[in-house]
């Protein structure tokens, strides 16, 4: 079979329009010229891919090919820029796959001292959660990753720092009032006067109340500006390292239960033991507390 990458571009994208006439407008391709690699590529495939000549409804394996051609195309994109960024960067490049409260806390200050350094190396920053950092450096897509994990797991990389899990929650709620009355001497349960906004974050707190209102909770967020955003707007509480609330504006407070109290690590990562070179090798270095 020979598939050429440009009938699946134009397959993918005459599926999108639902017309010729749309996708050649997307294209700038005649219609006809449109149709005929249409015909040439369900020559090639050794199946019709739309149920009516009108190409606005997929056949079960018109479905199919085009997840697949998504997904190529998309790669295909992706691999394009990445050559161009290189290209322009000629000092190098570092690509960083970060946990958010690693990016607001960690990585300022660490890019400010490589910048001093290697003031013409590009860095690209990516801010997802544990799970994401580990696929794109699967993927090749990040040179380095940060992510949260429990004390005491099995060890993943090097431990960059450890910093106490706390709830975050609005000056003028529930929990702030409880927290007060306390004097201070309360546990994760006042969770429970709030909606809990959750993130990955709790998964990291060994506590049944916690893990009970994860289940139930409604509302998740896994980047650290919008779970303060939410928390400010009076949508319940969450949970974060202080790291991440130390520098925030007014309008929240953070405090550590005493009672079981967590922890999390931040650990850096990589693909290969000797995979970094150059540029990347010497940001990972800087990365140690």
């Amino acid at each position: 079979m020979s598939v050429k990458l440009e009938m699946l571009r134009t397959f993918a994208t005459v599926a999108a329009q639902g017309t010729l006439s749309g996708a050649s407008a997307v294209l700038g391709r005649t219609p006809s010229a449109i149709s005929m690699m249409l015909a040439q590529f369900e020559q090639e495939v050794g199946a019709p891919l739309f149920e009516t000549d009108r190409k606005s409804r997929l056949t079960p394996l018109g479905q199919l090919v085009l997840d697949e051609a998504r997904r190529a195309t998309e790669a295909f994109d992706n691999s394009v820029d990445a050559i161009r960024r290189h290209a322009l960067s000629t000092a190098g490049i570092v690509r960083i796959a970060a946990v958010p409260s690693a990016t607001v806390a960690l990585l300022p200050d660490v890019i400010d001292a490589f910048r001093k350094m290697r003031p013409q190396v590009r860095i690209e920053i990516s801010d997802v959660d544990s799970a994401a950092v580990r696929a794109r450096l699967h993927r090749d897509e990040a040179d380095i990753g940060i992510v949260s994990a429990r004390p005491g797991d099995p060890l993943e990389g090097v431990r960059i720092l450890s910093d106490d899990l706390g709830i975050v929650c609005a000056e003028d709620g529930a929990i702030h009032r409880a927290h007060s009355d306390t004097q201070g001497a309360s546990g994760w349960d006042l969770l429970q006067l709030e909606p809990l906004i959750s993130n990955p974050l709790c998964d990291l707190v060994n506590d049944p109340t916690v893990e009970a209102l994860r289940v139930a909770s409604v509302l998740e967020a896994r980047n650290t500006t919008a779970i303060l955003s939410f928390v400010r707007r009076g949508f319940g509480a969450s949970i974060l390292p202080f790291d991440a609330v130390r520098n925030q504006p007014d309008g929240v407070e953070f405090f550590v239960p005493a009672q079981s109290p967590s922890q999390r690590e931040l650990r850096k990562i990589k693909q290969e033991p000797d995979s970094l070179r150059g540029p990347a090798l010497e940001f990972w270095e800087l990365l140690n507390r």
